[in-house]
């Protein structure tokens, strides 16, 4: 599992490019980061790496949760942000058939 750490010092740029060659080597990749800075800095890195990622034609997600760290023997919860291709499994679904047209019944002539 790719396991991206982000501090508050974190420089998004570089952090996007991590992102984006772990999610084109991976097919996703999760972040953790603790505190509002750190949330922040998350975000903006996952802002930019979308721009790295979208001249391929995939779209990045990113899902919010809670996760419990050990940080210097402490029990911590940290928020993960799993970033994903949006809709991965697309280009991989069949062409759908376009739905038959619906026509009103047609009227029987008055007799």
């Amino acid at each position: 599992m790719a396991v991206l750490k982000v501090s508050s010092h974190s420089n998004p740029s570089a952090t996007a490019g991590a992102l984006a060659n772990t999610i084109r080597s991976q097919g996703w990749a999760e972040i953790q980061v603790i505190g509002p800075k750190a949330v922040n800095q998350a975000v903006k890195a996952i802002a930019i790496a979308r721009g790295y990622i979208a001249p391929s034609g995939i779209d990045l997600v990113a899902v919010p949760g809670f996760v419990e760290v050990e940080i210097e023997g402490q029990e911590r919860t940290a928020i993960k942000l799993e970033v994903h291709p949006r809709n991965p499994l697309a280009k991989f679904a069949p062409p759908s058939e376009p739905e038959p047209e619906e026509r009103p019944a047609e009227e029987e002539p008055p007799a």
